[in-house]
C-alpha cells in the first residue's frame, strides 16, 4: 500500500505534465535501501514517504494479474509477451474437437513470411501497442517500478503522487532502475488527473489505486478514466494459424483493468455502518463473513458510480487479506448491459441472535419473447419479521455485490502461470495458496458460516471442518471454504438444514438443557426436532485438495507489530517516535496487569476457607486461603446486639464472594 493524502499540485510541474527531479538529496545515512523483486528502492528512514513490507504480497499478485491482462490483451492483437523464468513457448487453448483442423493451420502459419510472425514484447521494453498503466498513488514509484521491471506489454507507466518529496524520490529511484523510458512520475491530484483523462483516446488501460485507507474519493474518476481497449487487428484464422486463440468474447477483452485496494477494513466490517454507507453507498453489518462482505460493498460501490456513465464492471479477482481488501475489475461501457446492474445488487437480512442471513435481490431479469430480457422490481422480504429459527429480530444491510466476485477462468490463468514459475515472486507460495483455494470456492453462494458462530450459538462442541462438510456433502448439498476466512462453511444449504445437521451434532455431543435460557437462541434452537438426519461420517471429497496439499493458504504473523503503518507526513520522524509512544501507551489497556504471585498469595490468606469450617479441607497448610479461626473481637462483635448477625455461608460480601476459588 502505497499513498499520499491529495494536495494541490504544483503548477510549475503540472505545465508539461511532469515534476522536475529536485536537486536536494538526503544523505546517505538518513535513507534505507529496500529491495523488492526485480526494483531497488531508496526510502528516507523518517516516516516522509509510506511504505508498508507487508504489502510485498499485494504487489506480487498484482504483477502476476497485469502479466496475465496482457496476454490476454496483447494476445488478440498477435503480440506474445516474454516473462522472465517462463519456458519460451506459446501458449495455445484449443478444443478437443478441433485438434486436427488447428495442427492443419499451424503448419500454415509455419510457412508465413517473416513479416507475418508473431511479434513479441519483452520485460523492459516499450511496446508501441501496449498498455497504458497509471498509479495514481505512487509514493516512492516503487509499485511502478516494478512493474516496468517485471510486467512485460507496456507502452508506458504513469506514477502519480500529490506529494513534491515523493516525486523527488521517484524520480531518483526511476534513475536508480534504469527506467525513465517507461516510468514517467507526475506531481498532481490523483482525481484531477484522471478527469483530464476521460477521452477515449487518451484513457489508461491499467488503473491501480492503493491509497491510504479509503479509495472512495478516487472511485468515480477512475472509472470513467480506464480504457476499453483497442480493435485487434488479426482476423480469426490468422489468430488461430498463429497459435493464439480468442479465449474471451470480442467485447471481453475491449475492456480496462481496475486495481483497487481498500485498507479501512473497521469501516467495511461493521464498525460504522453510517460512515461505510457515506463512502461506499452501503450498509455494512458486524458479521462473520465481514470480510467477504467488504469486498463486495466495493463491487458495488464500483459497479454504482460506472452506472452513472453507462458502464458496469466484471470481477475478475477479489482477495481479502491481512488487514485489507484488494479487487481487479474490468470496466465495460453499455446501456443495456447495465439495466442488469440492479439485479446483481442484494440487501441482506442477518439475524441478530443465530447470525443466519438472507439474500432479498435489488432486481429482477427474466426473460421475454423474442429473446429479450425483461427487468422489473423484485419481490420480498424473503422472511418475516423474526427468525424463524431462533425468533430473533434481523439486521438489514446493503446492497451489496451478488454475484461472482472471481473469473474463475482468469484466476486458473494467474495460478498457472505463477505455479510453473515460482521463483518470479518471493511471495509465490502464498499466491499459489489463496488463488487455490479461490479455485475452490462455490462461485453462486454469497458469504459464509463459521464453524464456531455455528456451535457457539447453540453451546455445543465444534464439530471438525471434515465432519461438517461431510454431513452437507452426505445430505446432497455443495460446500467449499473461502479465501477470507480460515473456518468458513459456504454451501448451498438453506439455513434450516444446516441447523438439522447442527441438531443432530448437538445430539451426539447433548448440551446441558437445563443451563439454557429459555429466551436464548440455543433453547428455541434446539427445542425443534431435526427433519433431517445427517451423517458425519468422514468423505474422501470432504477434504479440498489445497488442504491436501498442505498450501500456505493463509497468512500467518509475518512480523511484529505489523498492519497499516502510520500515514506518511512532513518530518515523518517526528510523527513515527509519538505513533510508537502512542501505540505503547495503549498495547493491553483493557487488560488488566498480571499480578505479582506473592502479592496474590498474601491477599488470599485474608480469606478464610469455606471447606476449613466445614471440616473437609485436606490441604492443610498448602490451601491457599487461611485456616485461622476467627479473632475473639470479631467473635464477640458478631455477638453484640448492635452487630447484625452474619455467617460465612450467607455473607455477601466475605471471601466466600470475593475470594476466588473458596469452594
Amino acid at each position: 500500500m502505497e499513498g499520499q493524502p491529495q494536495g494541490p499540485p504544483n503548477p510549475a510541474g503540472m505545465e508539461n505534465g511532469t515534476e522536475p527531479c529536485g536537486e536536494e538529496r538526503a544523505s546517505e545515512a538518513q535513507e534505507t535501501t529496500v529491495t523488492e523483486g526485480a526494483a531497488k528502492i531508496a526510502f528516507p528512514s523518517a516516516n516522509e514517504v509510506f511504505y508498508n513490507p507487508v504489502q510485498e504480497f499485494n504487489r506480487d499478485l498484482t504483477c502476476a494479474v497485469i502479466t496475465e491482462f496482457a496476454r490476454i490483451q496483447l494476445g488478440a492483437k498477435g503480440i506474445q509477451i516474454k516473462v522472465p523464468g517462463e519456458k519460451d513457448v506459446q501458449k495455445v487453448v484449443v478444443d478437443l474437437s478441433e485438434q486436427e483442423e488447428e495442427k492443419a493451420e499451424l503448419k500454415k502459419g509455419a510457412n508465413l513470411a517473416p513479416g507475418d510472425q508473431p511479434r513479441t514484447a519483452a520485460v523492459g521494453e516499450i511496446c508501441e501497442e501496449g498498455l497504458r498503466v497509471l498509479e495514481g498513488l505512487a509514493a516512492s514509484g516503487l509499485r511502478s517500478i516494478r512493474f516496468a521491471r517485471e510486467v512485460p506489454g507496456l507502452q508506458s507507466v504513469v506514477a502519480n503522487d500529490a506529494s513534491a518529496r515523493a516525486v523527488d524520490l521517484m524520480c531518483r529511484n526511476v534513475q536508480l532502475n534504469a527506467v525513465a523510458h517507461l516510468v514517467h512520475p507526475r506531481q498532481a491530484d490523483a482525481r484531477m488527473l484522471m478527469y483530464q483523462h476521460q477521452r477515449a483516446s487518451e484513457r489508461f488501460d491499467v488503473i491501480d489505486l492503493d491509497p491510504y485507507g479509503s479509495p472512495a474519493p478516487f472511485l468515480d474518476a477512475a472509472v470513467q478514466a480506464v480504457s476499453e481497449g483497442g480493435e485487434a487487428t488479426l482476423t480469426w484464422a490468422q489468430s488461430r494459424a498463429r497459435g493464439f486463440r480468442r479465449i474471451l468474447t470480442a467485447q471481453a477483452f475491449l475492456a480496462g483493468l481496475l486495481c483497487v485496494t481498500c485498507t479501512d477494513m473497521a469501516v467495511l466490517a461493521g464498525n460504522s455502518g453510517e460512515t461505510c454507507y457515506s463512502k461506499y453507498g452501503a450498509m455494512a453489518l458486524k458479521s462473520r463473513a465481514c470480510h467477504e462482505m467488504a469486498l463486495r460493498i466495493v463491487l458495488h460501490s464500483l459497479d454504482l458510480r460506472a452506472n452513472c456513465y453507462q458502464r458496469f464492471v466484471v470481477p475478475l479477482l477479489s482477495v481479502s487479506a491481512d488487514f485489507y481488501v484488494r479487487v481487479f475489475v474490468r470496466v465495460f461501457t453499455g446501456q443495456a448491459k447495465v439495466k442488469a446492474s440492479a439485479s446483481k445488487q442484494a440487501l441482506v437480512f442477518q439475524c441478530v441472535g443465530c447470525g443466519t442471513f438472507h439474500l432479498q435481490r435489488l432486481g429482477k431479469a427474466s426473460g421475454a419473447s423474442g429473446g429479450r430480457v425483461k427487468f422489473s422490481a423484485a419481490c420480498g422480504p424473503p422472511i418475516g419479521p423474526e427468525c424463524e429459527h431462533c425468533g430473533q429480530r434481523h439486521q438489514l444491510g446493503g446492497p451489496l455485490w451478488a454475484e461472482p466476485i472471481h473469473d474463475l477462468d482468469f484466476v486458473g490463468r494467474v495460478l498457472q502461470a505463477v505455479s510453473t514459475n515460482p521463483g518470479r515472486f518471493h511471495t509465490s507460495e502464498r499466491i499459489q495458496g489463496v488463488l487455490s483455494v479461490i479455485t475452490e470456492e462455490l462461485p453462486d453462494v454469497p458469504l459464509y458460516y463459521t464453524l464456531d458462530q455455528l456451535s457457539s450459538t447453540i453451546r455445543c462442541s465444534t464439530p471438525s471442518l471434515l465432519q461438517l462438510r461431510s454431513a452437507l456433502l452426505h445430505a446432497g448439498f455443495r460446500v467449499s471454504l473461502s479465501h477470507a476466512c480460515k473456518n468458513a462453511v459456504k454451501t448451498d444449504a438453506p439455513s434450516s438444514a444446516l441447523w438439522d445437521i447442527m441438531r443432530c451434532w448437538e445430539k451426539e455431543c447433548p448440551v446441558k438443557r437445563e443451563r439454557l435460557s429459555e429466551a436464548s437462541p440455543a433453547f428455541r434452537i434446539l427445542s425443534v426436532e431435526p427433519r433431517l438426519q445427517a451423517s458425519f461420517a468422514v468423505r474422501d471429497d470432504a477434504n479440498p485438495s489445497s488442504r491436501q496439499r498442505g498450501l500456505k493458504r493463509f497468512q500467518a504473523n509475518p512480523e511484529a507489530n505489523w498492519g497499516p503503518r502510520p500515514r506518511a507526513r512532513p518530518g515523518g520522524k517526528a510523527a513515527g517516535e509519538a505513533m510508537e509512544e502512542r501505540r505503547r501507551l495503549h498495547q493491553n489497556k483493557r487488560k488488566e496487569p498480571a499480578e505479582d504471585p506473592v502479592q496474590r498469595a498474601a491477599r488470599l490468606k485474608t480469606f478464610p476457607c469455606k471447606r476449613f469450617k466445614e471440616g473437609t479441607c485436606q490441604r492443610g497448610d498448602q490451601c491457599c486461603y487461611s485456616h485461622s479461626p476467627p479473632a475473639p473481637e470479631d467473635t464477640a462483635a458478631a455477638a453484640s446486639p448492635d452487630h447484625p448477625k452474619t455467617s460465612y455461608q450467607n455473607l455477601p460480601g466475605s471471601g466466600v464472594a470475593a475470594g476466588p476459588g473458596v469452594d
